[in-house]
């Protein structure tokens, strides 16, 4: 089975027993909730209240320690052997996806586990961050300015090449071509760092730094000044700075998980079809074209999503206010990040809970030699942990919670921009729609998923 039908099984391509309410009615249900949200924040949240929100370091000293320099140390120690180890695997373990650690590790523990640890335990990949715990031994200080303009821009590219080589290239079936890509990005970030500057870097330009902490602004935990804290839930997003390539990050993100799902249903596999055959007529090598035909679909993705937020803040625009559509589009390009957690927490749940446990067994014989190192080596996948019915549930209240919490969040911003509740209102009846779009999409896209 090649890593391309494992990423497709676990994406939960398979049959539901039949639901008690059609799958239409849960849409519907969701946007009620979203207007039943909506009235309830007109009514009872007048004033902002996330925008300067508290936070309190954790009791006992536990807070300084947890973020001390030696635990910090000690992490990046851990995620620099993670690093080898992962690269190593992918050259020397075997040619097969499912049986090579690098696939497992990076496109689940990785990619999707490190998402629901970010919002669960605050912004955890800063301290096993590799790249940034090698700059810091090798580099002492920038050789020039991170230049402003560059703002999130890079790491917008980097998760968009991510993307492109997890669902369009096809690496991901052959571990040293994924490793490779590893070692090719891991001396593009030190390069940058050698020239802007480990921590410039690092919180500006570093793809999945960048990448992990905006989900991480989601967590109630939160390290300041070197000591670990909690704060309000949702308060970390209105301090996200507005940032050039903000925007075009968490379109991204949306947009890249948009075109997954959108790829396991039947209407793109239909349409995949006939552009692999145009571009086939065209002349394109079979190799080529589906390759082709996907990175259309990645940039189809992003597109639907940029769009629904551009008409969605157009729409704002209208009611007054004198915010031109530049400044309103910044500032509220952070109630977008819980939109992007549910998307991934709902497409990828049981790609992370079924094919994600086969870490265990890969981690005990890493290179592929024959050993049991942890004793769990003839461990099996227990596809039992949660029904089909059950993670269709499980999806749709992800679903309405992220979105809920994108609602208060453009909400609370509103009530700063416009300083009076009646406009703020107004305005949000536009995003509103934007979150009832998005959801509908989510919900559309999950049931495709599972035809």
């Amino acid at each position: 089975m090649s890593d391309a039908g494992l990423i497709l099984f676990a994406h939960g391509l398979v049959q539901r027993s039949s639901l008690p309410l059609p799958e239409w009615l849960f849409a519907w249900a969701v946007s009620a909730v979203l207007v039943v949200s909506f009235v309830g924040l007109a009514v009872l949240w007048p004033t902002p209240r996330l925008e300067r929100a508290g936070w309190r370091p954790l009791p006992g000293g536990i807070g300084r320690v947890l973020g001390s320099r030696a635990v910090e140390l000690f992490c990046g120690a851990i995620g620099v052997a993670l690093l080898v180890l992962v690269v190593v695997a992918g050259y020397v373990g075997p040619p097969t996806p499912l049986d090579n650690l690098a696939p497992t590790f990076i496109l689940i523990v990785f990619w999707v586990g490190l998402v629901f640890a970010s919002v669960l335990l605050g912004d955890v990949f800063a301290a096993f961050n590799p790249w940034r715990a090698i700059g810091r031994v090798l580099f002492r200080r920038a050789r020039r300015p991170y230049p402003a303009r560059l703002g999130r821009w890079p790491a917008a590219a980097g998760i968009l090449v991510f993307a492109w080589i997890e669902l369009a290239s096809g690496w991901g079936e052959h571990p040293p071509r994924l490793v490779t890509a590893a070692l090719v990005y891991s001396a593009v970030t030190l390069g940058a760092m050698a020239v802007y500057g480990v921590e410039a870097w690092t919180r500006r330009g570093e793809a999945f730094s960048v990448y992990f902490n905006l989900f991480s602004r989601l967590s109630t935990f939160e390290k300041r000044d070197g000591v670990v804290g909690v704060r309000p839930p949702l308060s970390g997003l209105p301090r996200l700075d507005a940032e050039p390539g903000t925007v075009g990050l968490v379109t991204v993100m949306i947009g890249t998980v948009t075109f997954d799902g959108l790829s396991q249903g039947r209407l793109w596999k239909d349409l995949a079809v006939r552009l692999n055959d145009g571009l086939a007529s065209l002349g394109f090598s079979p190799g080529t074209t589906p390759e082709l035909v996907a990175t259309l679909g990645l940039a189809l993705g992003v597109a639907l999503v940029a769009g629904f937020y551009v008409t969605g803040i157009e729409g704002a625009r209208s009611v007054g206010g004198e915010h031109d559509a530049e400044r309103l589009r910044e500032s509220f390009a952070h109630t977008l990040v819980p939109i992007a957690m549910v998307y991934v927490a709902a497409h990828y749940l049981t790609f992370l809970l079924f094919e994600g446990q086969s870490i265990g067994y890969l981690a005990s014989d890493p290179f592929g030699q024959g050993w049991d190192l942890l004793g769990t080596a003839s461990a099996a996948i227990d596809y039992s942990l949660i029904g089909q019915n059950a993670t269709w549930y499980v999806q749709v209240a992800f679903v309405a919670l992220g979105h809920v919490a994108a609602l208060t969040l453009a909400h609370d911003r509103a009530l700063v921009l416009y300083g009076q509740a009646k406009i703020a209102v107004r305005s949000q009846y536009w995003m509103l729609g934007i979150m009832v779009g998005f959801t509908t999409l989510a919900l559309w896209l999950l049931a495709q998923a599972n035809v």
